[in-house]
């Protein structure tokens, strides 16, 4: 058995790589090894996607003195940390309960050393209820293609407390800058059984394409076989996206739905998802600040016209500028 599911397997069959996926399979455990463990003590954030209460897919960003991560044992992730008020995932986690575990997708990443791990399974109540407990079903890391290499620190607690998120349904101006410069976000996916999968997503600046206020896309670039983002979205077009801003310490954060594309013009891998939003939230703090501009990966595909730019039909409304 592959351990991958339908979705997972007919991706990997279209693109060719279905042998290549069964030999990365063996990396995947249900434990939490030792060095996964260390390394996970040792990180100040963790990106972790869930459902909320409508079924909506959001990714959210937690951050803590390292420690706030800690192995218990080797199926078992305690998490002292919960989003901040008003995150769309911030009652969802806090109020887990052992008889209703939440599923839930989660990424650590470490951007100084181009590391990275994912953490899947369910999340549980903590008996002190100080955060949550993560009950590990996968525990893998990945390799460090496309993670530029950047410094991070808290942004400042009294900017943080005066911040107000806003909320709508399309992208303002100010939210298609950010996708356009951006180089880094986060996406969380689910399966048709409701197993949610978080993942990074990185590229040059203008690898993120914005056709509209409700319309944006990217290219799917060559990773370890797996595809677990794109299987997932073959059986479930539902997706949450996190978007940070480096340099001010904000938070885009987009729920929708996506699908694949494929073909000559779906990027130079010949894949891209195309996302079409609809609920936006960006926080103008709650993240984390860079410490100077980064080191980009040299795994980046030069963007060229035809991997930034998706043609949109004259008079489709998708086609209109984001205000």
């Amino acid at each position: 058995m592959s351990g991958y599911h339908r979705g997972e397997m007919a991706v990997q069959r279209r693109a060719g790589l279905a042998e290549r996926a069964a030999h990365t399979a063996r990396a995947v455990r249900t434990e939490i090894p030792a060095v996964a463990a260390d390394f996970l003590a040792a990180q100040p954030l963790l990106v972790v996607g869930a459902a909320d209460a409508r079924g909506d897919l959001w990714c959210s960003l937690l951050t803590g003195t390292p420690g706030f991560l800690r192995a218990r044992d080797a199926r078992t992730l305690d998490v002292t940390a919960l989003p901040r008020g008003g995150d769309p995932l911030a009652e969802v986690l806090a109020e887990v309960s052992d008889r209703e575990p939440v599923p839930v997708g989660a990424l650590a990443i470490e951007p100084v050393r181009r590391r990275r791990m994912r953490v899947n399974g369910t999340a549980r109540q903590a008996p002190d209820r100080q955060g949550w407990r993560l009950r590990t079903e996968q525990v893998y890391a990945n390799c460090p293609k496309y993670i530029q290499k950047r410094t991070l620190a808290p942004a400042s607690p009294t900017t943080a407390a005066a911040a107000v998120p806003r909320t709508g349904t399309h992208l303002t101006g100010a939210d298609r800058e950010l996708l356009e410069r951006s180089d880094t976000f986060f996406v969380t996916t689910a399966d048709d059984t409701g197993a949610v999968d978080t993942n990074h997503r990185g590229g040059g600046p203008g690898f993120v394409s914005v056709h509209s206020p409700a319309l944006l896309s990217w290219p799917d670039y060559a990773g370890n076989a797996m595809f677990g983002t794109l299987g997932n979205l073959h059986v479930n077009p539902r997706a949450g996206l996190l978007v940070p801003d480096w340099e001010s310490g904000g938070l885009l954060q987009l729920t929708g739905t996506a699908r694949v594309l494929w073909g000559a013009d779906a990027g130079p891998e010949g894949r891209s998802v195309e996302f079409s939003v609809e609920k936006v939230r960006a926080a103008p703090s709650g993240g984390l600040l860079a410490e100077g501009p980064p080191e980009y990966s040299r795994a980046n595909p030069a963007l060229t016209t035809a991997s930034m730019l998706r043609s949109v039909a004259p008079g489709d409304p998708r086609s209109a500028r984001p205000g």
